[in-house]
């Protein structure tokens, strides 16, 4: 009969140790996937030597700003800091003084938008700012009014020849469902949304900008505004900054 327990104890240990292994496992396969590549290493490190005040540009695509560490998921240059927004990012708790994105935040879910911010949060030095810019579900419900503007018209027209060349007919409805799903957009926000969204990363003094505008220099003239036509992208955006609290 002890022959028997000792041989269940030993059964069960060893049971123990091997599930204990296999976590350990994991563990390291999960931080090699979240640790920097050996390139990325470098950019990180050549970035910070050279620039005093560090300023990190997410979702850059193939439009690189001087003086920010550009990075995307999907490298356009070998400068190109690699890695997903929806995952921990590889850097440092507050590391920077800026984080900018720009027309990126609408291409994940809701729940992994708001991860991102958290990790702008982290990445931030005290006092540090995050500037946000993404399509404005309120410009999105105008282009239903029957008073538009030439500029919305303009858009609305724009839009059916661009991208629903299959259309019978001109309609808001059209625009807007293209819009909502087009581009692998996953989530449109309203301001209070992504006021919301900062507020419980942890951010505050949260303010509205106009495009292009900013109370701080470093945060003026970013956007990619060439990438539509003229006011289009005004049209479309809303941007907000906010401060990590000292």
């Amino acid at each position: 009969m002890k022959a028997a327990v000792a041989r269940v104890l030993q059964a069960v240990y060893l049971d123990g140790v091997a599930r204990e292994l296999l976590r350990g496992a994991r563990r390291l396969a999960r931080d090699a996937r979240n640790r920097v590549s050996s390139p990325d290493s470098a950019i990180v490190a050549s970035y910070f030597a050279a620039h005093p005040v560090p300023k990190l540009h997410l979702g850059c695509g193939p439009h690189f700003l001087d003086g920010w560490l550009n990075a995307d998921q999907s490298a356009a240059s070998a400068n190109v800091l690699r890695f997903d927004v929806t995952q921990r990012f590889p850097l440092d708790d507050a590391a920077f003084d800026y984080v900018y994105s720009e027309h990126l935040i609408e291409h994940v879910p809701r729940a992994q938008g708001s991860f991102m911010l958290s990790e702008c949060h982290r990445v931030l030095r005290p006092g540090g700012k995050v500037r946000i810019s993404t399509p404005d579900l309120a410009f999105l419900l105008d282009l239903c009014r029957p008073d538009k503007s030439a500029l919305q018209l303009d858009y609305v027209a724009w839009s059916l020849r661009e991208w629903v060349q299959d259309a019978p007919h001109g309609s808001d409805a059209l625009v807007i469902n293209n819009f909502m799903r087009n581009w692998g957009h996953q989530f449109i926000y309203d301001e209070w949304t992504l006021r919301s969204h900062l507020e419980r990363a942890g951010f505050a003094a949260i303010a509205r900008c106009e495009l292009g505008q900013s109370s701080d220099e470093a945060l003026r003239g970013l956007q990619n505004e060439g990438r539509m036509p003229p006011g289009f992208l005004r049209l479309e955006t809303m941007t907000l900054e906010a401060t990590k609290p000292a």
